[in-house]
């Protein structure tokens, strides 16, 4: 054991990627609200995830106009652990009218249970994070331990 009595976790991560539309620096007020939901989300999650030695850890991607109105439906999307917030959640993707730097066109939405969400909520994303780290959990071990050739807790 370390002089300092603390045994080092080694983090494992968990990958949460969000995309959205960034024209001239600026996003629609939607991935705006989105950010802020995802900022705290991934806040809570490290707190929560932390003593059991995963991290989550924020990739941000922006899309530009080109990409966007092509496929605008892939703006203000999250996938963590590498599935969609849809899928951990059993949600469905929408489209909704947009506004602002989107134009008209017709934006992502989360749908779950009857509600249809253009901001995904902190919650969901904190529901969709934990179902990620629940499969994670066994794989994260102390970097120093006892138990580390796997056979000393074996009775």
């Amino acid at each position: 054991m370390p002089p300092n009595g603390r045994v080092r976790i080694a983090m494992a991560p968990l990958p949460i990627v969000w995309q959205r539309l960034v024209t001239e620096g600026a996003t629609c007020p939607r991935c705006d609200g989105t950010q802020g939901q995802l900022l705290r989300a991934v806040a809570t999650l490290r707190s929560a995830l932390g003593p059991l030695g995963i991290e989550p850890v924020l990739t941000v991607k922006e899309l530009d106009e080109t990409t966007f109105r092509a496929a605008p439906g892939e703006s203000n999307r999250i996938w963590i652990g590498g599935k969609s917030l849809e899928e951990w959640l059993g949600a469905q993707s929408g489209s909704s009218q947009c506004c602002s730097v989107c134009g008209d066109a017709e934006c992502r939405t989360t749908e779950l249970g009857g509600t249809v969400y253009e901001e995904v909520p902190e919650r969901l994303i904190v529901q969709a994070g934990l179902m990620a780290a629940s499969r994670m959990v066994g794989d994260a071990r102390p970097a120093s331990s006892c138990c580390q050739a796997g056979d000393c807790c074996a009775g």
